[in-house]
């Protein structure tokens, strides 16, 4: 599940997963609204984009909604018909967020602390040998990936230790059971990216680890804590993690396409949700992703201090930031993620009164297609522009 960081206005600075580490805090705003566009519009523009099977999304302002639409088709070559605008869809990496927020809760209930170490907290990663220097990592390092723990996603990553374009799995194995320890294990034999705490090098490994620390700390599956933390208390009624297959996406929704070996499309609509977990697994709606957004950028699910553990910069990470300059008078800030098949993405303001959550799912490898989706919230927050 990509943490692609990329050119913010054209393939959207895809920020997936660490988003975290861009939320600029801000005092409230106290202008009224500015006028709103149009979001069929946008989703309509956004659907002729090379690649892009169908597009749905939505926007809103002090957690009101200011319009949900949707464009392209449901399946691929105009099938299906339209996808619902309320339809359900993954979320990917926008996952670790979440999985986040539910870690620093329990620093903040006493269950843990944030520089407690990875080999005390999972004493089977140190048993079996799954991860290099486990006694050493902290919880800190794994929220903020800096632990050096390599990632078990990509065939081949890239030099700079991001994703490489190709899965290290079988991306059309949709029905073997993986469990989390499988995935650490993928990553035990790849170099460490870097001494603990050195600098900033994404890995989904640290997430899978993470979700699994919660697991046994609680006694309670992931997809219930997820439940009790967040997805009940801020009406997120139709968001869900995906636990293992056949787990889907429930409801109409639109599906995603990747080409097999031979070039062939493939529908992967059932991405094997052994594949996610606390990595990627959440399944959600552009208002329930932006419901958490609101809540997370607002500052209502953590404590200041323990917020700064997410949102804080490192002096030696030298990303681009996750944040879209555009003619808005205001920035927007990008979380999102992509795996086969989709790409997700929210963007929001630094005072977390707007948000406009969007998914794309498509006919070609999530790096082959470029979405200019800033021109979306242009068109969507600042139609004057």
């Amino acid at each position: 599940m990509s943490h692609r960081n990329v050119r913010p206005l054209l393939r959207a600075g895809l920020a997936a997963g660490v988003a975290m580490t861009m939320a600029a805090q801000a005092a409230p705003a106290t202008a009224a609204p500015a006028q709103v566009g149009n979001v069929q519009k946008a989703m309509e523009e956004l659907a002729r984009t090379p690649g892009v099977v169908g597009v749905v999304g939505g926007a809103y302002v002090d957690g009101k909604p200011v319009g949900t639409a949707s464009a392209g088709s449901r399946l691929l070559d105009g099938q299906g018909g339209r996808i619902p605008a309320d339809a359900r869809f993954r979320i990917w990496s926008q996952t670790k967020q979440m999985v986040a927020v539910a870690v620093l809760q329990l620093v903040e209930e006493g269950r843990l602390g944030v520089d407690d170490k990875l080999g005390d907290l999972l004493p089977v990663v140190v048993e079996k040998d799954l991860v290099e220097r486990a006694d050493d990592v902290t919880v800190r390092q794994m929220l903020r990936h800096t632990s050096g723990i390599p990632d078990w996603y990509a065939g081949k990553p890239n030099p700079d230790g991001s994703e490489g374009d190709d899965p290290s799995f079988d991306v059309f194995d949709f029905t073997t059971p993986y469990q989390p320890l499988d995935l650490v294990k993928w990553s035990r034999g790849r170099p460490r990216t870097g001494e603990p705490g050195e600098k900033w090098t994404y890995s989904n490994t640290n997430y899978t680890l993470l979700g699994m620390i919660i697991e046994r700390l609680t006694g309670h599956d992931l997809a219930t804590e997820l439940h009790e933390r967040l997805f009940g208390p801020l009406g997120m009624t139709k968001s869900y993690l995906m636990v293992e297959p056949p787990d889907g996406v429930k409801g109409p929704h639109g599906h995603g396409y990747y080409p097999d070996a031979g070039g062939t499309l493939r529908d992967v609509d059932r991405f094997n949700a052994g594949y996610t977990g606390g990595a990627g697994g959440v399944v959600s709606t552009a208002h329930d992703v932006s419901a958490f957004q609101r809540a997370f950028t607002q500052g209502k699910l953590l404590p200041p201090e323990l917020q700064r553990v997410l949102t804080d910069r490192l002096p030696s990470d030298s990303r681009t930031q996750g944040k879209s300059r555009s003619s808005c008078s205001e920035d927007f800030y990008i979380t999102g993620g992509l795996a086969p098949g989709s790409i997700a993405m929210t963007f929001y303001s630094a005072d977390g009164r707007r948000q406009f959550a969007m998914s794309f799912t498509l006919s070609v490898k999530p790096s082959a297609v470029e979405v200019d989706a800033g021109k979306a919230v242009e068109t969507v927050f600042c139609p004057s522009s």
